[in-house]
């Protein structure tokens, strides 16, 4: 349920009924739009009775939320939000590019792939110092040096930092290296660490597991939100479906329809959902017509050679011709990369 105040409400007012839903058991969630603050009274399953709020000093309505997400609804929160990261906003008119290797393997390899990736306009570095792979003998990342030497490539080159957070006991390591928290698509339900995340304070880049419903996306969106962490970025990396041609089935209709139902941003990851670079460069642009908010896209200085998904991953030349590509395409629906 979400209480709405009046334009004219005053602060006392507010507080009121802050101090009111807390009384009750339960936790307020504030949003302050242009024209008026809006409460989300969350807490439990247990029904809410509305008379208790309708009479309120400054309370114009209270409206029930249907959606099992309360937060991370369009009833909360009719403003897209925007997400700020060392002076980028994601989610606003500009496109963000988030670009690097899948896998950080070494100093020499990370600092030319930031170099050639901001040269073509990408502003987020991504990579992974720690990575999840089905093969307990496959390359497992390099842990703390690697998140050092994303650090030292994104500074030198003026960029922000996503990588990804594994487990609760990599949390303060990564929060003290990196601007956005990812969480991959096998730990979209690991709810323990959703919460725990949350809490960190950073802006968390969360994807959609790979047998998972838009709507289980935003209830795992909703335990960070609930935390009062709102810098949540979504993210579209395809789908487990009976296609064998690509790695995942690229759901490229998700965004749209979590624009629809939700004020969160949505970024698009085409380099899993195809695991093959020739494909990656035609889903960008589909993301970006869709109506995406930025991508995630793996990019190697030798992707043949590559320790991690060198299959699809984008040579920096390739690159280049993606990044030209995916600004027409942003300039055709009203935005900028």
């Amino acid at each position: 349920m979400i209480v709405v105040m009046k334009s004219s409400a005053s602060a006392r007012e507010t507080g009121a009924v802050l101090q009111h839903i807390e009384s009750m058991g339960f936790k307020p969630h504030i949003s302050s739009g242009e024209e008026r603050t809006v409460i989300g009274i969350i807490g439990s399953d247990r029904k809410v009775d509305s008379t208790a709020f309708e009479g309120l000093s400054g309370v114009e309505r209270v409206i029930p939320i249907l959606k099992p997400y309360k937060l991370a609804s369009r009833e909360f929160k009719q403003e897209d939000t925007v997400v700020e990261v060392r002076g980028r906003r994601i989610g606003g008119r500009q496109v963000v590019v988030m670009a690097g290797p899948c896998a950080v393997e070494s100093r020499e390899q990370v600092m030319e792939a930031a170099k050639r990736v901001k040269a073509a306009g990408a502003t987020i570095l991504r990579g992974g110092a720690f990575k999840p792979r089905t093969s307990p003998y496959a390359f497992q990342g390099m842990g703390k040096p690697g998140l050092e030497i994303l650090r030292e490539a994104a500074d030198a080159n003026d960029m922000a930092v996503v990588t990804e957070v594994l487990s609760v006991q990599d949390i303060p390591a990564v929060v003290q290296y990196a601007d956005i928290l990812q969480i991959g698509a096998r730990n979209m339900q690991n709810f323990n660490l959703l919460e725990e995340v949350g809490r960190a304070g950073k802006p968390v880049l969360l994807k959609r597991g790979m047998m998972s419903t838009l709507e289980e996306l935003l209830l795992s969106a909703e335990y960070i939100l609930s935390t009062g962490n709102y810098n949540v970025i979504l993210c579209e990396r395809g789908i487990r479906t009976f296609e064998k041609y690509t790695r995942n089935t690229y759901d490229v209709s998700a965004v749209p329809v979590i624009k629809k139902l939700s004020h969160l941003p949505i970024v698009c990851d085409p380099s899993h959902a195809a695991g093959d670079r020739d494909l990656v460069p035609a889903l960008a642009r589909a993301a970006i017509a869709a109506g995406a908010d930025g991508l995630i896209i793996e990019v190697h200085p030798k992707p043949e050679v590559a320790k991690c998904d060198g299959a699809q991953s984008l040579h920096p030349d390739q690159f280049d011709v993606l990044m030209k590509e995916v600004a027409a395409v942003a300039r055709c629906i009203g935005r900028d990369i």
